[in-house]
Order: C-alpha cells, then sequence, then structure tokens
C-alpha cells in the first residue's frame, strides 16, 4: 500500500445552540489526531476564550475584506455576528493527510455543501455529522440553564433552532446527545470508519 497517500477528512460538525456540539468537539479533539480548524468571528470574546485557539477575533471591516479576497470556504452571519473558515488553512492540512474538525453552524456547512458540488478536493474529503438534543423541551432547559443569556435571546436560540433541526437529514450522520459520554463515542466511531474510506486514498 505504499503507493498509496490518504488525504485527510474534513468533518463538519452542526447542531443548534445547547445541543452540546461545543463539548462534545472538544472531547473528540482530545482523543483524536484532528486539528481543529479556527474560524474568524466578528463576536467579542467570551470569559477564557483565547484568540487564534478558540477563534480569530476580528473587526466586521477586516472581515469583509477576507470576503472580498475569496479566503473563507465558507461564512454566515450568525445572531447577528459574522463566523467564517478560512480556506488556505483546511486545504493545507487535508492535502498532508490530517484530519481537519469544522465545528461551525448549519448555514455554513450547507454552503460547504454546496461549493463541495463543483470542487473535487472538498468533495472527496468532506463528512458531515449532526448533534441533536435528545428533545426540544430539553433544549431550552439546557440553553436557560447556562445562565449567560437572557430571557430574549434564549427564546431567539430556541426559534433557530427550531428550524435549524428540520436540516438534520441533510447530513451524513446523526448523533442525539442524550448522554455526552455516549455521543462522544459515537463521534469517535464516525471518525474511525471515515479515516478508512477508500475515497481518500491517491496514487503517489
Amino acid at each position: 500500500m505504499d503507493r498509496y497517500s490518504r488525504l485527510g477528512v474534513i468533518l463538519v460538525v452542526s447542531g443548534p445552540s445547547g445541543a452540546g456540539k461545543s463539548t462534545i468537539c472538544k472531547q473528540v479533539l482530545e482523543n483524536n489526531n484532528l486539528h481543529f480548524s479556527v474560524s474568524c468571528t466578528t463576536r467579542k470574546p467570551r470569559i477564557g476564550e483565547v484568540h487564534g485557539v478558540d477563534y480569530y477575533f476580528t473587526s466586521e471591516d477586516i472581515f469583509k475584506e477576507k470576503i472580498k479576497n475569496n479566503e473563507f470556504i465558507e461564512y454566515a452571519n450568525v445572531h447577528g455576528n459574522y463566523y467564517g473558515t478560512l480556506r488556505d488553512e483546511v486545504i493545507q492540512e487535508i492535502s498532508s493527510g490530517k484530519n481537519v474538525l469544522l465545528d461551525i453552524d448549519i448555514q455554513g456547512a450547507l454552503k460547504i455543501k454546496k461549493s463541495a458540488v463543483q470542487d473535487s478536493l472538498l468533495k472527496k474529503c468532506v463528512e458531515y455529522v449532526f448533534i441533536a438534543p435528545p428533545s426540544f423541551h430539553e433544549l431550552g432547559k439546557r440553553l436557560r440553564g447556562r445562565g449567560t443569556e437572557t430571557e430574549e435571546l434564549v427564546e431567539r436560540r430556541l426559534n433557530n433552532a427550531s428550524k435549524e433541526l428540520k436540516h438534520c437529514l441533510e447530513y451524513e450522520y446523526l448523533v442525539v446527545n442524550e448522554d455526552i459520554t455516549k455521543a462522544v463515542a459515537d463521534m469517535n466511531s464516525i471518525l474511525i470508519a471515515l479515516t478508512k474510506k477508500t475515497q481518500r486514498m491517491v496514487e503517489i
């Protein structure tokens, strides 16, 4: 098999706020040899977040300049802030055989899916996982349990979530986060299977 090399997986993970997506992604990153793609955003850092580690925090003007320069695989405006995935960072990693995890919103994931139709490298490497809560009622409990947002913002997130959940069947894999340990185990199993697929093998 030394005639072949393997391109990396682009693992796109999405889900509504409160589904536990970020917590699951963090544990999957700790358990696997994955590169976390740091997104750009115009929102302000939350307590404990570090520039260049959690996000590249930037101004709206700089973000829009990057849009003009076609520097993003995808970008979207979510809850009044811009988020985007840097193209060069992702392509460099998968070309060297490294797996990349994209923790992005549903708008962004669907844009990547649309772009991949005409981009052979993306089409070959990208895979999609949707993280869902066990119920809409539980999602509301989790959002309010954070204690970091106003009721108005919680209601806005729930309204968005009701629309976002309808997109789950547009993803290849669905992980229901009722128990965080099982959800992480499911994600690890998906990743193991994806790294064995022959579609990303290329002849040297």
